[in-house]
């Protein structure tokens, strides 16, 4: 089962996840997510769990437990979609109907 963990500290690593969630049983993979230009935390990440029934004690045991002083929020991850909220993406143009913004002479 994949598992969403949000708002972590900054200061949390990926060993530091591990550590909790293996208190409940195995995990398979463990990732928080960073910012692909700074490679800071972005505050959330995911862990894998083979035993959906150490999965739900973790996200039950875990959920609103402090981690290096902030409160987890830990719920059973959504899949990832192909279209991801309609944002991203090139396109679109001037909105005055021209292209760019540049000076005109």
């Amino acid at each position: 089962m994949n598992i969403y963990v949000g708002n972590l500290s900054y200061e949390v690593t990926e060993e530091d996840l591990q550590k909790a969630f293996e208190g409940f049983g195995q995990t398979e993979s463990v990732k928080i997510i960073k910012d692909n230009y700074t490679g800071r935390s972005k505050g959330f990440g995911f862990v894998e769990m083979s035993n959906n029934t150490d999965a739900e004690s973790a996200i039950k045991g875990l959920n609103d437990k402090e981690l290096k002083g902030r409160a987890l929020k830990v719920n059973t991850a959504r899949p990832r979609t192909e279209n991801r909220g309609g944002r991203g993406g090139f396109g679109g143009g001037g909105r005055s109907g021209r292209q760019g913004g540049g000076r005109r002479f």
